[in-house]
């Protein structure tokens, strides 16, 4: 559910129409609704009530500092991956030790950084890292509590760029070597093991591959605990999907009730790390309508925004309901690439989509973009990146201001001016 709706012919975020914020703030312009995102995160919190849990919001899906101050506001944790989503999450105010670290390629300075704030634990990838981690650790005379990311080979049944749970990922540890590598960092005296980690992919919307993935998951915790290694914290990941078009994803009701059945006997705190479940229909990207045009085989739509304020439609292929912001009746239906000014041929929101006929000046709502829009966004075609609004009941903020051109050259120098 999420709180944008038509009101007659204009669409409205909460109790503010969006055509208003377009004409104060301009386009493109991304905008989240305060309601939508308290809603999803409470509706899965009360899912894990049963049990000890921490909601780690996936920064990764949308780093603004409004959204992971709500989110923080509400108990929850932050799932980061790199010293500056860390530093953006100590900025908006989230306690460290409701943080876990994880990713492939984390550097000494991060991990010493992470030490420093002080993070419930590390979600290590490697036994590389897991040396890394001790010896960072011991060089400042502290204990870095980790968790062994374990790969088990499970297939998500999503994108491909976005499954992380194969065998052939580069994410975590192969299941059938965990219980050696457990052993190994025991032995480490800068470590404390206290916990398990597994992710296996983004935008699923089956419950199978999770109920799958956790009951092996589970199997190797048991057999952890037998050979003495106290697993205190379960992280079961994130990737639950959402609707962009007709999927149909599991409720968190029955997304909990699932893994519950497969870990209750286990007595461990959960960890949830979802992203795009509480911030992707909790979003959208406005943009007006530039040109309209024909080729001998296309018609196509020109908005200004573009590939590089939402990234997902070229990466992978990725739909977005396309909405009227005002609805004008009796417009004839056409189909159309909805088309932004970036200078690539992959630049495209919408391919061969039948939508009302729009007009320049128009204004449209790429829907369900909160999740990895701003945050994969870029400056590609030296363009600022655009805005970001939250709308709560009947006032809008904008949380972070439209890029300037003087923004675009901030930490540059030309030769002549360092000589």
């Amino acid at each position: 559910m999420h709180y944008f709706q038509h009101r007659g012919d204009d669409l409205y975020c909460e109790e503010v129409p969006v055509s208003r914020i377009a004409t104060e703030v301009g386009t493109p312009v991304y905008i989240y609704s305060h309601a939508t995102l308290t809603r999803h995160f409470q509706v899965l919190d009360e899912a894990f009530a049963t049990v000890p849990h921490l909601i780690c919001f996936a920064l990764k899906a949308n780093a603004n500092l409004a959204v992971i101050k709500l989110f923080a506001n509400l108990g929850g944790g932050l799932d980061v991956v790199s010293g500056g989503e860390l530093f953006r999450g100590l900025t908006a105010g989230v306690p460290p030790e409701r943080m876990v670290y994880a990713g492939v390629g984390k550097t000494r300075e991060e991990i010493a950084y992470a030490l420093k704030s002080g993070i419930l634990m590390f979600n290590a990838e490697s036994d590389q890292e897991l040396r890394h981690i001790n010896e960072v650790a011991a060089a400042h005379g502290v204990r870095a509590r980790v968790a062994l990311r374990v790969n088990p080979d499970v297939d998500p049944k999503t994108h491909p760029y976005i499954a992380t749970g194969l065998k052939q990922s580069k994410f975590g540890i192969d299941i059938g070597r965990a219980l050696g590598e457990y052993e190994a960092a025991k032995q480490l005296s800068a470590l404390e093991v206290v916990g398990i980690h597994q992710h296996i992919g983004s935008q699923i919307t089956k419950i199978q591959p999770f109920v799958d993935s956790l009951t092996r998951t589970a199997g190797l915790v048991r057999r952890l605990r037998e050979q003495g290694t106290d697993i205190r914290y379960i992280d079961v990941g994130g990737g639950l999907g959402i609707t962009y078009n007709d999927e149909t994803p599991p409720l968190p009701e029955e997304f909990a009730r699932a893994l519950m059945d497969v870990i209750k006997d286990l007595d461990a705190t959960v960890i949830l790390e979802p992203g795009r479940m509480l911030v992707g229909n909790a979003g959208i990207l406005v943009t007006r309508v530039l040109y309209t045009k024909q080729s001998p085989v296309k018609n196509f739509v020109v908005v200004d925004a573009g590939m590089n304020d939402l990234a997902r439609p070229s990466l992978y292929g990725s739909y977005h309901a396309i909405w009227r912001v005002h609805r004008v009746p009796g417009r004839d239906e056409v189909t159309v690439d909805v088309v932004g000014p970036i200078c690539e041929s992959g630049d495209f929101l919408a391919k061969d989509r039948v939508l009302p006929r729009f007009e320049p000046g128009e204004l449209m709502a790429v829907m369900s973009a909160g999740a990895y829009g701003h945050t994969m966004s870029s400056n590609y075609n030296a363009r600022p990146r655009v805005p970001e609004v939250m709308v709560r009941d009947d006032r809008f903020y904008v949380v972070r201001e439209r890029e300037t051109y003087q923004d675009l050259i901030r930490g540059e120098r030309t030769l002549e001016e360092l000589r």
